[in-house]
């Protein structure tokens, strides 16, 4: 923070302090004179009740005092005035630091126990089934949801269906570096938008068979071949699914399969090596794993 917008927060902070005392010294004074107390006095409703400005209850009065005198020990001992650090020398990324590091101490030889296991043992492994469950609803739920079934644009981790393949090894390497899924737009290489949609046509229909004397099929071969396969099955090494099952991503509806021809598809798995660490991560792959077993 520069120094210009510290002093600005610590100037802006103090005057605020400064308010709150004048408004409860300027609340607490009596603010009618005799004569007009006398006036209010002879305004009488449902038998008791009379119009009169009163001062604070000294307890209440007390309870706002306390208040700004707390505040002002809080912003000496925390980093709550720009760049003053405080006489606690506080900071957030501090305590992140000490609770990690003592998550770690904790927790740390634990996960490198499991660490050491294959994935095939973890599997069979109640305790560590619990803790890559509680990895999982961390990391994982937020995209492919609490019961690991996905959503549009998200794979279904609970089914058969595996774009970069259900080996532990491939799952392993998912969660670690990430994986980077690309359709390229292709909807300006078609000659008109009949074509267009004879290739929604061709690739919805895909798994009743390819039509090998049409024009779309000739297209496919030419375009498409080379990522999906010769028969549309897909190919894992570059996580492009197979066209042949009943599994779409962004949807089977003529609409969404034009769009991914027409616009592509750009899918993003984030690396979590830096985030949780091999140990972790091979426990989270097991559990993965075992949703399918």
């Amino acid at each position: 923070m520069s120094n210009a917008w510290s002093w600005y927060l610590i100037i802006g902070t103090m005057l605020t302090l400064v308010a709150c005392i004048w408004l409860v010294v300027w609340t607490n004074r009596q603010r009618a004179s005799d004569a007009e107390i006398a006036e209010a006095e002879s305004h009488v409703w449902d038998e008791d009740v009379r119009e009169l400005n009163n001062p604070l209850p000294m307890w209440w009065l007390w309870l706002f005092v306390i208040t700004i005198v707390w505040s002002v020990g809080y912003l000496v001992y925390y980093p709550g005035l720009g760049n003053y650090e405080g006489l606690g020398e506080w900071s957030q990324e501090r305590q992140w630091s000490d609770e990690v590091a003592a998550s770690e101490a904790e927790y740390g030889p634990i996960f490198a126990a499991y660490g050491e296991m294959e994935v095939a043992a973890l599997v069979n492994d109640s305790r560590a089934l619990d803790i890559g469950f509680s990895l999982y609803q961390n990391y994982c739920s937020q995209c492919h949801g609490s019961n690991a079934q996905g959503a549009r644009g998200f794979p279904n981790l609970a089914d058969d269906e595996w774009l970069y393949g259900r080996s532990p090894a491939s799952i392993e390497q998912s969660i670690l570096l990430g994986r980077n899924g690309v359709m390229p737009p292709l909807g300006a290489v078609f000659a008109s938008e009949e074509a267009i949609d004879e290739m929604v046509r061709y690739t919805q229909n895909m798994a009743d068979g390819m039509d090998t004397d049409s024009t779309a099929h000739t297209q496919y071969m030419q375009l498409c071949v080379a990522c999906h396969g010769p028969t549309g099955e897909g190919m894992t090494v570059l996580g492009a699914p197979s066209l042949v099952d009943d599994v779409w991503l962004y949807g089977s509806s003529p609409t969404e399969i034009r769009k991914s021809i027409v616009e592509g598809r750009i899918g993003a798995m984030p690396a979590h090596a830096n985030l949780i660490g091999p140990d972790r991560a091979r426990i989270l792959a097991a559990y993965v794993y075992s949703l399918t077993e």
